[in-house]
């Protein structure tokens, strides 16, 4: 018979949980999820906004990133107990977006309109992503009563 692993076996994951809950009602957390959610469906549109002609590889890059990201934005709003631990793929994917334009080429260079549009909704999202993880950093020491003193680690 198979037990549970992980942190299912954990003392206080109800806790955990209600606390990540709680972390991702409040306001800020809200409008951060939202601007991903947009910054995602604008990149997975951006392809037919900005004029990809000719760019497919690109094209099916910005549209599969653009709706992983929103996926992942709609994820944090609606069970943000339970997806907390996928908010580091954000950030992550905003750099993909970034490099996106100079790895994937399909036969033609990108052009400066697309590298451009790329770079800003990258930024963007690396932005929201960061931010969304400091938040939660912040809530999770608010939560255990530490201080907001600057520390670099548990050392």
């Amino acid at each position: 018979m198979v037990g549970p692993t992980g942190l299912e076996r954990h003392p206080d994951v109800t806790e955990l949980r209600q606390t990540y809950d709680r972390a991702g009602s409040t306001a800020p957390a809200q409008v951060l999820e939202g601007l991903s959610f947009l910054a995602g469906l604008y990149l997975a549109l951006s392809p037919w906004i900005v004029g990809f002609f000719g760019l497919r590889g690109l094209t099916v890059s910005n549209l599969v990133t653009g709706l992983v990201i929103s996926a992942l934005a709609l994820g944090l709003a609606s069970a943000y107990g339970r997806t907390y631990g996928l908010g580091w793929l954000l950030p992550l994917l905003g750099v993909w977006a970034i490099v996106s334009p100079f790895v994937v080429r399909a036969g033609r260079e990108a052009t400066a309109t697309t590298i451009w549009n790329n770079v800003a909704i990258g930024i963007v999202t690396l932005a929201l992503g960061a931010a969304a993880l400091a938040m939660a950093q912040a809530f999770r020491r608010h939560e255990r009563g530490e201080r907001s003193a600057r520390r670099l680690g548990n050392w």
